[in-house]
Protein backbone atom coordinates (compact mmCIF):
# COMPACT_ATOMS: atom_id res chain seq x y z
CA UNK A 1 0.00 0.00 0.00
CA UNK A 2 1.27 3.45 -0.89
CA UNK A 3 0.88 5.60 2.23
CA UNK A 4 1.56 8.98 0.63
CA UNK A 5 -1.61 11.08 0.36
CA UNK A 6 -3.64 8.44 2.20
CA UNK A 7 -5.70 9.19 5.32
CA UNK A 8 -4.96 6.76 8.13
CA UNK A 9 -6.72 6.51 11.50
CA UNK A 10 -4.30 5.71 14.35
CA UNK A 11 -5.60 4.86 17.81
CA UNK A 12 -3.47 5.49 20.87
CA UNK A 13 -1.85 8.38 19.00
CA UNK A 14 -1.12 10.32 22.18
CA UNK A 15 2.04 8.37 22.99
CA UNK A 16 4.19 5.30 22.56
CA UNK A 17 3.90 3.36 19.33
CA UNK A 18 0.80 5.35 18.29
CA UNK A 19 2.68 8.62 18.43
CA UNK A 20 5.61 7.19 16.49
CA UNK A 21 3.23 5.72 13.91
CA UNK A 22 1.67 9.17 13.47
CA UNK A 23 5.05 10.88 13.13
CA UNK A 24 6.34 8.38 10.59
CA UNK A 25 3.09 8.37 8.63
CA UNK A 26 3.42 12.15 8.32
CA UNK A 27 6.99 11.70 7.12
CA UNK A 28 5.68 9.33 4.46
CA UNK A 29 3.21 11.96 3.27
CA UNK A 30 0.03 10.52 4.80
CA UNK A 31 -2.75 12.36 6.61
CA UNK A 32 -3.39 11.12 10.14
CA UNK A 33 -6.57 11.06 12.19
CA UNK A 34 -5.02 10.55 15.59
CA UNK A 35 -7.27 9.04 18.26
CA UNK A 36 -6.68 9.07 22.01
CA UNK A 37 -8.67 9.43 25.21
CA UNK A 38 -6.19 12.07 26.41
CA UNK A 39 -6.49 15.40 24.50
CA UNK A 40 -3.31 16.84 26.04
CA UNK A 41 -1.07 14.08 24.73
CA UNK A 42 -2.83 14.24 21.35
CA UNK A 43 -2.02 17.95 21.15
CA UNK A 44 1.60 17.15 21.96
CA UNK A 45 1.74 14.64 19.10
CA UNK A 46 0.36 17.31 16.79
CA UNK A 47 3.00 19.81 17.94
CA UNK A 48 5.76 17.28 17.32
CA UNK A 49 4.52 16.63 13.80
CA UNK A 50 4.24 20.38 13.35
CA UNK A 51 2.16 20.53 10.17
CA UNK A 52 -1.07 21.86 11.65
CA UNK A 53 -4.45 20.20 11.30
CA UNK A 54 -4.06 19.84 7.56
CA UNK A 55 -1.98 16.67 7.95
CA UNK A 56 -2.55 15.60 11.56
CA UNK A 57 -5.84 16.06 13.37
CA UNK A 58 -6.33 14.80 16.90
CA UNK A 59 -9.70 13.37 17.94
CA UNK A 60 -10.48 12.75 21.60
CA UNK A 61 -12.41 9.48 21.71
CA UNK A 62 -13.17 6.70 24.17
CA UNK A 63 -12.92 3.67 21.90
CA UNK A 64 -14.98 1.58 24.33
CA UNK A 65 -18.03 3.78 23.72
CA UNK A 66 -19.71 2.11 20.75
CA UNK A 67 -22.15 4.95 20.12
CA UNK A 68 -19.35 7.53 19.88
CA UNK A 69 -17.21 5.21 17.76
CA UNK A 70 -20.08 4.72 15.31
CA UNK A 71 -20.33 8.50 14.89
CA UNK A 72 -16.58 8.96 14.52
CA UNK A 73 -16.11 8.10 10.79
CA UNK A 74 -18.31 11.07 9.86
CA UNK A 75 -15.94 13.36 11.82
CA UNK A 76 -12.93 12.02 9.93
CA UNK A 77 -14.68 12.43 6.60
CA UNK A 78 -15.73 15.98 7.48
CA UNK A 79 -12.10 16.93 8.09
CA UNK A 80 -10.13 14.86 5.55
CA UNK A 81 -12.77 13.93 2.96
CA UNK A 82 -11.65 10.28 2.77
CA UNK A 83 -10.27 7.48 4.92
CA UNK A 84 -7.98 4.77 3.55
CA UNK A 85 -6.84 2.79 6.54
CA UNK A 86 -6.96 2.20 10.25
CA UNK A 87 -4.28 1.07 12.68
CA UNK A 88 -5.91 -0.25 15.85
CA UNK A 89 -2.97 0.30 18.17
CA UNK A 90 -4.55 1.48 21.46
CA UNK A 91 -4.28 -0.98 24.31
CA UNK A 92 -3.82 -1.42 28.05
CA UNK A 93 -2.46 -4.22 30.19
CA UNK A 94 -4.03 -5.69 33.33
CA UNK A 95 -2.82 -5.48 36.94
CA UNK A 96 -0.13 -8.13 37.53
CA UNK A 97 -2.41 -10.60 39.31
CA UNK A 98 -3.53 -14.18 38.69
CA UNK A 99 -7.03 -14.70 37.35
CA UNK A 100 -8.32 -15.75 40.76
CA UNK A 101 -7.36 -12.38 42.26
CA UNK A 102 -8.31 -10.20 39.30
CA UNK A 103 -11.43 -8.07 39.79
CA UNK A 104 -14.13 -8.37 37.15
CA UNK A 105 -14.04 -4.60 36.61
CA UNK A 106 -10.37 -4.93 35.60
CA UNK A 107 -11.21 -7.83 33.30
CA UNK A 108 -14.04 -5.87 31.68
CA UNK A 109 -11.80 -2.84 31.14
CA UNK A 110 -8.99 -4.86 29.56
CA UNK A 111 -11.42 -6.62 27.20
CA UNK A 112 -13.23 -3.38 26.37
CA UNK A 113 -10.12 -1.43 25.38
CA UNK A 114 -8.10 -4.17 23.72
CA UNK A 115 -10.76 -6.22 21.97
CA UNK A 116 -14.04 -4.35 21.77
CA UNK A 117 -12.38 -1.03 20.96
CA UNK A 118 -10.64 -2.71 18.03
CA UNK A 119 -13.86 -4.41 16.93
CA UNK A 120 -15.98 -1.25 17.20
CA UNK A 121 -13.58 0.84 15.12
CA UNK A 122 -13.12 -1.88 12.52
CA UNK A 123 -16.86 -2.28 12.00
CA UNK A 124 -17.40 1.48 11.93
CA UNK A 125 -14.79 2.14 9.25
CA UNK A 126 -14.98 -1.01 7.13
CA UNK A 127 -17.89 0.17 4.92
CA UNK A 128 -15.85 3.27 3.99
CA UNK A 129 -12.66 1.28 3.41
CA UNK A 130 -14.46 -1.06 1.02
CA UNK A 131 -15.24 1.96 -1.18
CA UNK A 132 -11.58 2.96 -1.60
CA UNK A 133 -9.31 1.83 -4.47
CA UNK A 134 -6.95 0.37 -1.88
CA UNK A 135 -7.30 0.28 1.89
CA UNK A 136 -5.77 -1.37 4.93
CA UNK A 137 -6.69 -2.58 8.41
CA UNK A 138 -3.79 -3.22 10.80
CA UNK A 139 -4.57 -4.55 14.28
CA UNK A 140 -1.99 -4.68 17.06
CA UNK A 141 -2.16 -7.94 18.98
CA UNK A 142 0.80 -8.90 21.19
CA UNK A 143 3.37 -11.58 21.88
CA UNK A 144 0.95 -12.29 24.75
CA UNK A 145 -1.67 -13.12 22.14
CA UNK A 146 0.10 -16.35 21.19
CA UNK A 147 2.03 -17.08 24.42
CA UNK A 148 0.62 -17.28 27.98
CA UNK A 149 2.16 -14.77 30.39
CA UNK A 150 1.42 -15.32 34.11
CA UNK A 151 -0.22 -12.27 35.60
CA UNK A 152 -1.37 -11.09 32.17
CA UNK A 153 -3.76 -13.90 31.32
CA UNK A 154 -6.77 -11.71 30.52
CA UNK A 155 -4.64 -9.24 28.58
CA UNK A 156 -3.37 -12.21 26.57
CA UNK A 157 -6.90 -13.49 26.05
CA UNK A 158 -7.97 -10.10 24.72
CA UNK A 159 -4.97 -9.94 22.39
CA UNK A 160 -5.55 -13.51 21.24
CA UNK A 161 -9.09 -12.44 20.35
CA UNK A 162 -7.61 -9.55 18.34
CA UNK A 163 -5.34 -12.04 16.56
CA UNK A 164 -8.19 -14.30 15.48
CA UNK A 165 -10.45 -11.36 14.64
CA UNK A 166 -7.77 -9.99 12.34
CA UNK A 167 -7.00 -13.32 10.71
CA UNK A 168 -10.73 -13.85 10.15
CA UNK A 169 -11.01 -10.41 8.56
CA UNK A 170 -8.08 -11.27 6.29
CA UNK A 171 -9.94 -14.35 5.04
CA UNK A 172 -13.26 -12.54 4.64
CA UNK A 173 -11.74 -9.57 2.80
CA UNK A 174 -9.22 -11.47 0.67
CA UNK A 175 -11.16 -10.89 -2.54
CA UNK A 176 -11.70 -7.19 -1.84
CA UNK A 177 -9.49 -4.10 -2.03
CA UNK A 178 -8.93 -4.11 1.76
CA UNK A 179 -5.70 -5.70 2.97
CA UNK A 180 -5.36 -6.87 6.58
CA UNK A 181 -2.31 -7.19 8.84
CA UNK A 182 -1.97 -8.55 12.38
CA UNK A 183 0.93 -7.23 14.47
CA UNK A 184 2.70 -8.99 17.34
CA UNK A 185 4.96 -6.67 19.34
CA UNK A 186 7.25 -8.04 22.01
CA UNK A 187 8.74 -5.76 24.66
CA UNK A 188 8.53 -2.15 23.44
CA UNK A 189 9.74 0.88 25.38
CA UNK A 190 6.44 2.75 25.83
CA UNK A 191 4.35 4.24 28.63
CA UNK A 192 1.74 1.45 28.57
CA UNK A 193 2.19 0.87 32.31
CA UNK A 194 1.26 4.44 33.18
CA UNK A 195 -1.56 4.52 30.63
CA UNK A 196 -2.94 1.36 32.21
CA UNK A 197 -2.84 2.99 35.63
CA UNK A 198 -0.28 0.52 36.94
CA UNK A 199 3.11 0.42 38.61
CA UNK A 200 5.61 -2.08 37.27
CA UNK A 201 6.44 -4.86 39.74
CA UNK A 202 10.11 -5.71 40.10
CA UNK A 203 11.39 -9.00 38.77
CA UNK A 204 14.31 -10.73 40.42
CA UNK A 205 17.64 -10.93 38.62
CA UNK A 206 16.94 -14.49 37.52
CA UNK A 207 13.79 -13.39 35.75
CA UNK A 208 15.45 -10.73 33.61
CA UNK A 209 15.55 -11.32 29.89
CA UNK A 210 18.51 -10.86 27.60
CA UNK A 211 16.08 -9.19 25.20
CA UNK A 212 15.72 -5.49 25.96
CA UNK A 213 12.65 -3.47 24.93
CA UNK A 214 13.10 -1.88 21.53
CA UNK A 215 12.30 1.81 20.98
CA UNK A 216 8.75 2.69 19.93
CA UNK A 217 10.25 4.46 16.90
CA UNK A 218 11.78 1.20 15.69
CA UNK A 219 8.57 -0.74 16.30
CA UNK A 220 6.51 1.81 14.38
CA UNK A 221 8.90 1.63 11.44
CA UNK A 222 8.55 -2.15 11.25
CA UNK A 223 4.76 -1.90 11.45
CA UNK A 224 4.50 0.65 8.64
CA UNK A 225 6.91 -1.32 6.49
CA UNK A 226 4.68 -4.36 6.94
CA UNK A 227 1.60 -2.35 5.96
CA UNK A 228 3.33 -1.01 2.86
CA UNK A 229 4.20 -4.58 1.87
CA UNK A 230 0.67 -5.86 2.65
CA UNK A 231 2.11 -8.44 5.05
CA UNK A 232 -0.27 -10.91 6.68
CA UNK A 233 1.59 -10.70 10.01
CA UNK A 234 4.35 -8.54 11.47
CA UNK A 235 6.37 -9.80 14.45
CA UNK A 236 8.12 -6.89 16.18
CA UNK A 237 11.22 -7.45 18.27
CA UNK A 238 13.70 -10.28 18.66
CA UNK A 239 11.91 -11.59 21.75
CA UNK A 240 8.59 -11.84 19.94
CA UNK A 241 10.27 -13.43 16.92
CA UNK A 242 12.01 -16.08 19.04
CA UNK A 243 8.97 -16.90 21.17
CA UNK A 244 6.75 -17.06 18.09
CA UNK A 245 9.01 -19.76 16.65
CA UNK A 246 9.36 -21.59 19.96
CA UNK A 247 5.65 -21.54 20.81
CA UNK A 248 4.81 -23.10 17.47
CA UNK A 249 7.56 -25.72 17.75
CA UNK A 250 6.89 -26.67 21.39
CA UNK A 251 4.05 -24.70 23.01
CA UNK A 252 4.34 -26.38 26.41
CA UNK A 253 8.07 -25.70 26.66
CA UNK A 254 7.49 -22.07 25.66
CA UNK A 255 4.76 -21.67 28.29
CA UNK A 256 6.99 -23.21 30.97
CA UNK A 257 9.88 -20.94 29.98
CA UNK A 258 7.81 -17.78 30.31
CA UNK A 259 6.35 -19.01 33.58
CA UNK A 260 9.85 -19.41 35.05
CA UNK A 261 10.89 -15.96 33.85
CA UNK A 262 7.76 -14.15 35.00
CA UNK A 263 6.65 -15.92 38.18
CA UNK A 264 8.44 -13.41 40.43
CA UNK A 265 6.10 -10.69 39.13
CA UNK A 266 3.26 -12.41 40.96
CA UNK A 267 5.13 -12.40 44.27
Amino acid sequence: MQLANKTIVVTGAGGGIGRELSIQLAQRGANIAGVDINPETLDETGRIIGTGQGQFKGFELDITNQEKVNAFPAEVLAHFGTVDGIINNAGIIQPFRPVLELAMEDIDRVMAVNFYGTLYLTKAFLPLLLQRPEAHIANVSSMGGFLPVPGQTLYGAAKAAVKLLTEGLYAELKETNVRVTVIFPGAIATNIMQNSGLAMPKADAGGESKFKPIPARQAAGQILSGIEKNKFRVVVGQDAWMMDKLSRLNPKYAADLIQRKMRSLLG
